[in-house]
């Protein structure tokens, strides 16, 4: 599956117009807060929501299309998005109905070799995306959009924020729950089960990362029990010289949170983009070095999408691989480094360093 090339925003909360944005395999994003990095991420969700039939869920969620429009009803009237992937691509217009449900206008898939280019499908008063109808049939137009369609469906946003007590990762999950890694990591236990009775190599691969971060950290215990009718296992472990096993809750935050990063960034089959909003959170600074290795090594097999406020993380970087967010006149702004503006600079100071000092114009201001 083609990566994402290329993205147009227009409209949708606080990205007023962010035109024909070109995207990488590895690109962070930082910006202070508020700036509009979550609001990008909000776009991955979006679309994605979009493709699988759930765009209605994710409007009512967000509160209604006009809490959607950038500066809300009276300001902005319509939100249009605009996907490339390689040679396809993807528009469509949404529109708040008059009971704030989505409105679909003007939906269309892109073919690069084909003789229009754009091929239209339409409107859709119920929030349903044809393009995705036509994927799933059989005719030869679905060829065109099939790729697309399965791009995006595949974006996995992973979001490991909650990792208390009661966090879902922590918890017994069914073991056949091990097909894909869930956003949130509530199947963490059956998915590394699953890598280690199928994929060995990426499963000692994760212990060996772990292991860096936490020396005491020997490896998994991943047994299921028998609870009710249903076979459930948890993210039981052992340490180095001990073979009492401890339970989730034995794992720090930073542990589990590490545990669950790693999991996705080394899993063999990724998805077509990686989405991974602020990865830093509660980690060491040396964990943050291990992490930027591991975004470094899966931004060869997939493409990375990461938002952070993390200097620490960012001194692992290139300065090409930074996309910096900002609000000017209350709308956010993209824009990507380039090495050769802070080439002097850089002969004294890091990445992260200059962030911290503003050179890189990416921390609070006053508009």
């Amino acid at each position: 599956m083609n990566p994402l090339d290329q993205l147009t925003i227009r409209g949708f909360k606080s990205i007023r117009e962010l035109e024909d944005f070109k995207l990488r395999s590895l690109n962070l994003f930082i910006g202070a807060n508020g700036a509009g990095k979550s609001n990008l991420i909000g776009f991955f969700r979006l679309l994605n929501a979009f493709m699988d039939g759930r765009l209605n869920d994710f409007v009512i969620d967000s509160g209604g299309v006009s809490d959607l429009l950038f500066n809300g009803r009276k300001v902005t009237g319509e939100m249009y998005f605009e996907t490339r992937f390689g040679d396809r691509g993807h528009r469509f217009t949404l529109k708040p109905g008059p009971d704030e449900e989505p409105a679909i206008v003007d939906e269309a898939r892109y073919y690069r070799h084909s003789q229009s280019g754009w091929w239209e499908m339409g409107d859709n008063l119920q929030g349903r995306s044809k393009v995705a109808a036509e994927a799933q049939g059989d005719s030869e137009d679905s060829a065109y959009s099939r790729p697309v369609v399965n791009a995006i469906r595949s974006w996995q946003i992973y979001h490991f924020h909650d990792t208390s007590r009661s966090a879902r990762m922590r918890l017994y999950e069914i073991v056949e729950d091990d097909d894909e890694l869930r956003t949130d990591g509530a199947n963490l236990a059956p998915f590394l089960k699953r890598l280690r009775d199928r994929e060995k190599p990426c499963y000692t691969a994760i212990l060996d990362a772990v292991r860096l971060v936490s020396p005491f950290f020997d490896d998994f215990v991943l047994e299921p029990r028998a609870m009710g009718a249903a076979k459930k296992i948890n993210l039981s472990w052992r340490q180095k010289g001990s073979d009492y096993p401890m339970q989730p809750y034995h794992l720090s935050d930073g542990t589990i949170r590490f545990i669950a990063l790693a999991t996705a960034l080394l899993q063999p089959e990724p998805p077509s983009s990686i989405i991974i909003d602020e990865p830093e959170l509660g980690l060491h600074p040396h964990a943050l070095s291990i992490l930027a290795e591991l975004i470094q090594d899966a931004a060869k097999r997939t493409q990375l999408i990461i938002a952070t406020q993390s200097a620490t993380l960012l001194d692992q970087f290139g300065v090409e691989d930074i996309v910096v967010v900002k609000r000017e006149d209350g709308a956010s702004t993209f824009s990507r480094l380039e090495e050769k503006d802070y080439k002097a600079w850089l002969e004294s100071y890091t990445v992260g360093e200059l962030w911290t000092k503003n050179v890189i114009a990416g921390g609070p201001s006053h508009e």
